[in-house]
């Protein structure tokens, strides 16, 4: 007990002494989150996209002006897995992309990059069914993206 003590105690120091930052303190890249407004396409997932990367990054409307702008443009892929006699397909896959450009109020560079998520969901022989379905595959989908894109940006600020 008192050894790892010790070497916890080692770790600290050596890391204070390096010039470490953690990537959410308020001085860090995580501090800018919430200050970057966020533009996506007039679509259902497009909507659905800005909300959750809104959500994920804190961004307070209003409170304060922003000092980046995020440009996503979203494309999605739906491809079926598996056939049935019927030849109907049993499962399909939904592969969401987001390219977002990250730009600076200031006219600074811009940074970015593309973002992908990948889901699969079951196919429903009723109508309303598969509708639901196909609907709660792109939710999930953009809940992923949206925690990719949250890590792309604060890996691309922290550089």
């Amino acid at each position: 007990m008192i050894r790892r003590a010790a070497v916890l105690l080692l770790v600290a120091v050596a890391l204070s002494g390096c010039g470490f930052t953690p990537m959410y303190a308020q001085n860090a890249a995580g501090g800018t989150l919430s200050r970057i407004a966020v533009s996506a396409p007039d679509s259902r997932l497009g909507f659905e996209l800005r909300e959750q990367v809104e959500d994920a990054l804190g961004w307070n409307r209003g409170a304060t002006p922003p000092l980046h702008r995020l440009a996503l443009e979203v494309d999605q892929e739906r491809i079926p897995l598996g056939r049935r006699i019927d030849d109907t397909a049993v499962r399909y896959q939904l592969t969401v992309s987001a390219a977002w450009t990250l730009t600076p109020v200031s006219g600074a560079p811009a940074l970015s990059g593309v973002e992908t998520a990948i889901v699969t969901y079951a196919a429903a022989d009723q109508p309303y069914a598969g509708i639901a379905a196909q609907q709660d595959g792109e939710d999930r989908a953009v809940a992923e993206l949206s925690r990719r894109l949250r890590l792309a940006i604060l890996t691309a600020l922290a550089e």
